[in-house]
């Protein structure tokens, strides 16, 4: 069925409660596409009712993004946005916070010329590494949502009619966020406490490595002494908690950038670029990717792989139980929002220094002493299955099982 009004405005004041926890005065930035707009819409008359000093909307659009993409001159691909990252690095610094809407088509790109991607991510992140170093650093609150459009549902759902695909996939978003519940600020709110009971447990034991074993993956992940597992909610530099993600069902913190040996497969395809990545495999060695193989988009993954040094290092370890609501939903979303909370992940590129006892404090100089990876580009990938075992080795050399053939052990 059709979203209602009512479930708009409830999922509307789940993001601007839960996810950034808007605070009076503050201003709100709002990136979404324009397929989102009633979203973004019912966002911006909850973010004033909480009383936003600002609500500012960063429209993009399907169409006009692959026509750029198709007929822009090579050298705008080169072009660095100063003036926008300007923009993002004021308000940064100045009380912001970000909500992102995601719904773009995960085939949106398919079929452009790799170097014309590549050149944008990378002139993009290079122009915006200050802004995603704050960012990285809890500095402001940000959290990042999802609405359908036709192109997304129909990648989705292709079995279902037309008519009905974008209603299908409206259910498939409010149940996983929780909005098909009598309460959906409570529910959460209980949600979040469960997952804070992992993330304790793990903190207390401070394991030294982690070890990874299923079909494909045989991986060994050691940890930074002094790493902070996380749930659901984070602090930002005022102290006010938010949540980064909605949906998630993840608990996750940093790996050691050099500490990572051995080879793990991919359990879910990667939309990534506008194109999809899947059946793949990495292979590291002393923390650095020297193998990489991938049934499909291979050379999408090895330009990923490419994008700059830290880009060859991983820079979060995730923990998310196979029989979590995602996953049990039997829906495989095409979008890493979702789908990395249906599966045990990592990610390709930059850690976040809230990770690290006392992080958020540190230079990227300091950082990159205590073992974490800097990048320009952080990009999750699923990896988890309910054939994986996942155990912690301590400082003394004890085994604990944490997870056992894809659900929590302990």
């Amino acid at each position: 069925m059709a979203i209602t009004e009512k479930q708009l405005n409830q999922y509307a004041e789940l993001i601007v409660s839960i996810g950034v926890k808007l605070q009076k005065g503050q201003k709100l930035v709002v990136n979404a596409t324009t397929e989102a707009v009633e979203l973004v819409r019912a966002i911006t008359r909850k973010a004033y009712e909480a009383g936003a000093f600002s609500v500012k909307v960063n429209w993009s659009d399907d169409v006009v993004s692959r026509t750029r993409y198709e007929l822009a001159p090579d050298e705008a691909f080169l072009e660095e946005p100063k003036w926008y990252a300007a923009e993002m690095e004021e308000l940064a610094e100045n009380n912001l916070a970000v909500v992102s809407v995601v719904s773009s088509d995960p085939d949106l790109l398919k079929g452009i010329a790799h170097d014309r991607i590549v050149n944008h991510q990378k002139t993009y992140g290079k122009t915006l590494a200050k802004y995603r170093q704050y960012m990285m650093a809890n500095k402001f609150s940000w959290c990042v949502v999802a609405a359908p459009s036709k192109a997304w549902a129909a990648k989705v759902f292709p079995d279902a009619p037309e008519a009905e695909q974008v209603d299908k996939l409206w259910d498939a978003i409010l149940s996983s966020v929780r909005v098909n519940l009598e309460n959906p600020v409570a529910a959460w709110e209980e949600h979040i406490r469960k997952l804070n009971e992992k993330s304790h447990y793990l903190n207390k034991k401070q394991f030294k490595k982690l070890h990874y074993v299923a079909p494909g993956t045989d991986l060994t992940i050691e940890l930074p002494e002094g790493h902070l597992w996380l749930a659901a909610d984070s602090d930002n530099e005022a102290g006010v908690p938010f949540v980064a993600n909605l949906p998630t069902e993840e608990v996750f913190t940093a790996p050691l950038a050099n500490g990572v040996n051995g080879y793990v497969s991919s359990t879910k395809p990667l939309s990534y670029g506008g194109n999809l990545i899947d059946g793949f495999k990495l292979t590291f060695e002393n923390g650095r990717i020297i193998g990489v193989e991938a049934e499909t988009g291979e050379e999408t993954l090895k330009n990923l792989v490419e994008m700059d040094e830290g880009s060859h290092y991983l820079g979060e370890v995730a923990l998310v139980p196979h029989f979590s609501p995602i996953s049990q939903s039997g829906i495989l979303f095409y979008n890493t929002l979702f789908d990395e909370n249906a599966s045990n992940h990592l990610a390709i590129g930059s850690a976040y220094a809230f990770n690290l006892q006392g992080g958020t404090k540190m230079s990227q100089e300091e950082l990159k002493e205590k073992g974490l990876n800097q990048s320009m580009t952080h990009v999750d990938f699923m990896i988890g299955s309910d054939k994986m075992d996942i155990y912690g080795v301590t400082v003394d050399g004890e085994e604990i099982q944490i997870f056992r053939q894809g659900d929590w052990a302990i």
